[in-house]
């Protein structure tokens, strides 16, 4: 099954274009990587699918699960199954991590036309997903990623996407300023969710990522379009010599 299917996509910001006719498609169960230089449109793609209201799709389409992902406001995508792990997760003052993803998952349900989870069966959901990923009562008591370090936001990042069990999950630059055993906590987790029913957009600058969350696919980006597809491999041939030959 098709999960995500990108055809001739021209999207940017104001009246400046970055996507210039990316096109990509993802099946169910896939784990995508996309690489590039800065500025190449990696952030761009993950904002358009999850339908940042700043960025302007001017040509192109997008279907996800056979149904028009660009007809659906952000908050539809996110019912639908569509999840963003932000690169710089927002901090949300005075609302509790705990509060925030009970709102989340009931209003999902909701949407699905499937009964909201009561208190009982709330926390114990929260308590599973919560051992599983090494999450303490302490993390789920204070405001969304308010005073988190950089390690704790990706992590909690990750606790999200494990609680609210998303169909296809977006990851901007989750080893952005992580060291090694934060990413290797974060990877976990993602790897923890693999699934032939759920799939992954991993976008990154390194490959270090990608020795711990092995892809199905590699591709590079560059000038707003996927220039070059591959394995793994293709992302060691970009670390050793970089993008120059692509651009």
């Amino acid at each position: 099954m098709t999960f995500l299917d990108i055809r001739n996509l021209y999207a940017g910001i104001g009246e400046k274009e970055i996507l210039k006719g990316l096109s990509l498609k993802i099946n169910a169960g896939e784990v995508h990587a996309v690489m590039g230089p800065n500025g190449a449109g990696k952030s761009t793609l993950s904002n358009v699918i999850a339908g940042n209201p700043a960025y302007r799709v001017s040509q192109g389409d997008i279907t996800f699960k056979d149904k028009d992902l660009l007809a659906m406001t952000p908050d539809m995508r996110a019912n639908e199954g569509v999840f963003l792990a932000f690169q710089h997760p927002t901090e949300l003052p005075g609302v509790s991590t705990a509060l925030f993803l009970k709102t989340a998952l009931n209003a999902k349900r909701k949407y699905l036309g499937e009964k909201e989870l009561d208190a009982v069966q709330y926390m114990k959901r929260l308590k599973l997903r919560s051992l599983a990923l090494k999450v303490t009562d302490e993390m789920l008591k204070r405001p969304v990623n308010v005073g988190f370090s950089g390690g704790e936001k990706k992590k909690m990042e990750t606790f999200q996407m494990a609680f609210l069990e998303p169909d296809f999950c977006i990851l901007d630059e989750m080893d952005s300023g992580l060291d090694v055993d934060s990413l290797k906590v974060v990877a976990d987790g993602i790897n923890v969710l693999r699934s032939n029913t759920r799939s992954f957009l991993l976008i990154t600058h390194h490959h270090l990522l990608l020795d711990y969350i092995q892809p199905d696919f590699v591709h590079i980006l560059v000038n707003g379009r996927i220039v070059k597809s591959g394995d793994r491999s293709l992302a060691l041939q970009v670390e050793e010599k970089g993008y120059e030959e692509y651009k």
